[in-house]
């Protein structure tokens, strides 16, 4: 039986396991109950249960100037073990059905869930056969495939930016080895034709959309405009969010004006980082 690979954290924040027993740990959310709330984007704030998938096709390194340069914000999910936790789609069901409440909306995240999508899509249609979920797929964009996009109720894309690619001096620094991955990165981001599918399979089929740019610099609107919105065609401006990086506090502090003026200037959306500023770093939250 095939199985999905999952990250470190896997189905969270919960509190029951696959038979419905309790759980030994209290979530890092702090709180007693399974679930935690969407941080980002359309649906910031929202109730919702995850699904971390493990596996990159990228390897953000982020550029945040002065010669300071920080990792993807789910290391485990790109640069761990990708073999650490497989988990078949029954056991997921009965996980999500163990937790689930009256949580409406899941959000399936990464790494990069569409490196998974011949057996995501399965999942995705047992998730809405049981439970009728609102299913987030949070993707880079580079991958497109229509028979998982068929039970994707939003589209959480996030292209990106050059300030992401990996350095091959600043890999040591990481404990890192440059790989095929490391050097494919900057070719690979950004994939037009792919990211077109998306708009124009969200129009087609009424589906939800959204393009999350996260930005470390003024100069990074710019980028977004020639490199991806005059290239693209069918988005429209309430889709467009602004997000500074971030995975501290302190780094919110640090890029949240940046992302905050751009969007105002532009009439784009800011996007907050709802569950850093709740629960700073801690991962399953």
């Amino acid at each position: 039986m095939e199985k999905l690979l999952l990250s470190e954290e896997g189905i969270f924040p919960i509190t029951k396991d696959e038979r419905g027993e309790a759980i030994d740990s209290t979530p890092n959310t702090g709180i007693t109950t399974s679930g935690t709330v969407q941080g980002e984007g359309k649906f910031a704030g929202t109730p919702s249960l995850f699904i971390r998938l493990a596996g990159c096709n990228l390897r953000c390194i982020w550029d945040k100037g002065g010669d300071k340069y920080t990792l993807c914000d789910t290391p485990l999910s790109v640069f761990g073990n990708i073999d650490s936790i497989s988990y078949s789609i029954e056991k997921i069901i009965s996980i999500v059905k163990n937790n689930i409440g009256n949580i409406k909306h899941v959000v399936i995240t990464g790494g990069e869930p569409m490196l998974q999508a011949k057996l995501l899509a399965p999942l995705c249609r047992q998730l809405k056969k049981h439970f009728g979920l609102y299913i987030t797929i949070e993707t880079n964009g580079t991958i497109f495939d229509n028979e998982l996009a068929k039970e994707v109720d939003l589209f959480s894309i996030s292209p990106k930016l050059s300030a992401t690619n990996p350095i091959p001096e600043k890999l040591k620094e990481f404990g890192l080895t440059e790989t095929e991955v490391h050097k494919s990165h900057n070719k690979k981001r950004i994939n037009i034709q792919n990211l077109q599918s998306y708009i124009d399979f969200s129009t087609i089929h009424n589906r939800s959309q959204q393009l999350k740019f996260v930005v470390t610099k003024r100069s990074d609107d710019i980028e977004i405009k020639e490199d991806f919105l005059k290239k693209l065609t069918g988005w429209k401006e309430e889709d467009i969010f602004i997000m500074p990086l971030g995975a501290t506090k302190e780094e919110l502090k640090l890029f949240t004006p940046i992302a905050l003026e751009m969007a105002i200037i532009n009439g784009w959306r800011f996007s907050p980082r709802m569950h850093i500023e709740l629960f700073n770093a801690s991962l399953g939250v």
